[in-house]
């Protein structure tokens, strides 16, 4: 019995375990700022967190388990399982940060936009596999844009422009790599252009939302409301200089000026307590373990046997690049601010779990590369 549950040798040899330990070292240097973090709940959150790895570490092993070329199979069941979802939460969705893209599961919640992207994800590399590549051709890339479209227009439907922003990234990652034509690249960003347009002058955007995603340009000029989450970062950034305050060593851990002043400095500004705690080292420290995650998942992407798990890692590759790039842009006053996570050093039981979900693919797409000859 127990055996259908254990990993042959010889495939766990050809993992890529540079990813699977650069992902923990991630998480756990996200965990020790989380707690820094929590200047009212403690380590409440840092523990959860804890027990989020494990979860999404157990989900791994079981992905692992099964040749991604025989979930290529159930990719539909997943992908419209995730949009009956997403659809979902417009009736019995929780309003969290403005937007009502939460289900309630007891006193925790799950956040449905998460898991559709990555069916998203997993619907365009199987319906490109399926196309031999020839993205080109005006009905296959109708098609791709309708699977895209559709988990992307409930997001907006939220509102959710930062979950919105990521989905669309990925599929544009996706279709670069597939060999989009440029035209139709250029195409799209005017096509999303006016289609931001058309939400943001819509009622399905509020005054409040709009203010938040413009405070960026001119921080200075509405202090005492939407942009004093941003001021507050940038001063913590600021105070860090090149090795930190030391908050971390001093007898109460969690009296940094972030943990005090800027609200979710434990989701969406942890990056502002990282900078703040640890300094420009810290910093760079985290983008030189992202750099070096970000490139395995690459080179998985170049040596897989078949576009489908090319595409896959070109996905999970995209969803990184994006949300680094948002989160700490955010956080600095050059990216406008939405609820993005900086994966797996924010808290946020959705996002790490997805977060491994999609590690798990690339790790069941590098070991399995090759043929293996017992």
């Amino acid at each position: 019995m127990f055996k259908k549950f254990k990993i042959d040798s010889k495939l766990l040899r050809e993992m890529d375990w540079m990813i699977l330990i650069t992902s923990i070292l991630i998480l756990l240097y996200g965990v020790v700022n989380i707690y820094i973090s929590s200047s009212k709940d403690g380590g409440y959150y840092a523990k959860l967190q804890l027990i989020w790895m494990v979860l999404g570490l157990i989900v791994v092993y079981f992905i692992l388990l099964v040749d991604y070329s025989v979930v290529k199979n159930y990719v539909g069941l997943i992908y419209w399982a995730s949009i009956i979802l997403l659809f979902s939460t417009i009736f019995i969705g929780s309003v969290v940060k403005g937007a009502r893209g939460w289900i309630a599961l007891g006193n925790r919640a799950i956040q449905p936009a998460e898991f559709a992207k990555v069916g998203m994800m997993l619907m365009l590399a199987k319906k490109i596999d399926d196309m031999e590549g020839n993205i080109n051709d005006f009905k296959n890339l109708a098609t791709l844009i309708g699977y895209a479209a559709l988990p992307m227009i409930l997001i907006v439907i939220q509102p959710d422009m930062g979950m919105t922003m990521v989905s669309f990234f990925i599929a544009l990652g996706i279709l670069f790599v597939a060999g989009l034509n440029y035209k139709v690249i250029l195409g799209g960003f005017v096509s999303l252009f006016f289609s931001v347009l058309m939400v943001w002058n819509s009622p399905i955007m509020p005054d409040y939302w709009k203010r938040r995603l413009t405070s960026f340009i001119h921080p200075e000029g509405d202090e005492l409301d939407s942009t004093l989450q941003l001021l507050q970062s940038q001063i913590g950034i600021g105070s860090g200089g090149f090795f930190g305050t030391g908050a971390p060593f001093r007898e109460s851990a969690n009296t940094s000026y972030v943990s005090q002043f800027v609200p979710e400095s434990h989701t969406d500004f942890i990056f502002s307590i990282l900078a703040e705690n640890w300094g420009y080292i810290g910093a760079v420290l985290l983008l030189v373990l992202y750099g070096i995650l970000v490139y395995r998942i690459i080179q998985a992407a170049r040596n897989s046997k078949d576009l489908f798990g090319s595409l896959i890692c070109v996905g999970v590759a995209s969803t990184f690049l994006f949300s680094i790039l948002q989160n700490i842009g955010m956080t600095i006053g050059i990216m406008p601010i939405t609820g993005i996570t900086l994966p797996l050093v924010s808290y946020g039981g959705s996002s790490v779990l997805t977060v491994f979900i999609s590690i798990g693919m690339v790790l069941n797409i590098s070991m399995r590369k090759k043929k293996i000859i017992f």
